[in-house]
């Protein structure tokens, strides 16, 4: 609803102050581009879920790393965490855990996994451990370390771009200051000067 409501706002604004039939044919382009920029957006809900997905995996990975050390299997180990992480993720690895108690193939498994947006390295990690014979736990220790890394990074990279989109709001507020306090006496003065002549 509010994204036909924003679309025909804009093109009623665009159909104002253009009018005419070069308006009419602005205002459907401009509602067109709204609608479409709309339906690009991503919601809140499912950013929160990708950025809580993304923030609990260090741990999560941790936490495998230490019960495969202990001698469980994968499968044994992500069912245990899974009943110690919060959700979203334990939603995702109670799946997981439900597929593979099914009987599903754990290579099938850990290769789906691999094409989730947030937990696919996860999933190639274990499943790279799992084809070559090698250790899932020293497997599981690196993905712990490169996920914190990552996740630091994008926090940083964030509040970098903190201080980029509050340049624009700061220069719409301060540039009519500065023309009215530096501009307009400087031009009021040239004119009275030049008048006065």
């Amino acid at each position: 609803m509010l994204r036909v409501l924003g679309s025909v706002s804009v093109a009623a604004v665009v159909l104002f102050f253009v009018g005419g039939t070069a308006g009419a044919a602005a205002a459907v382009m401009a509602a067109l581009g709204c609608w479409w920029a709309t339906g690009r957006m991503e919601p809140s809900s499912v950013r929160r879920r990708r950025e809580l997905l993304a923030a609990s995996i260090p741990h999560a990975v941790d936490l495998l790393a230490a019960s495969l050390v202990v001698g469980l299997s994968p499968a044994a180990a992500l069912e245990e965490i899974t009943v110690v992480v919060e959700p979203p993720l334990a939603e995702e690895l109670a799946e997981l855990t439900s597929r593979l108690r099914m009987g599903v193939d754990p290579v099938t498994v850990w290769r789906d996994l691999a094409g989730h947006p947030q937990l696919g390295g996860l999933g190639r990690a274990v499943l790279r451990a799992v084809e070559s014979g090698a250790s899932v736990a020293d497997a599981m220790s690196r993905l712990a370390d490169d996920q914190r890394r990552l996740n630091h990074a994008e926090v940083e990279s964030r509040a970098r771009a903190v201080g980029v989109k509050a340049a624009v709001p700061l220069g719409v507020c301060l540039l009519p200051a500065f023309i009215l306090v530096g501009v307009v006496p400087l031009v009021a003065g040239s004119v009275s000067v030049l008048v006065g002549r």
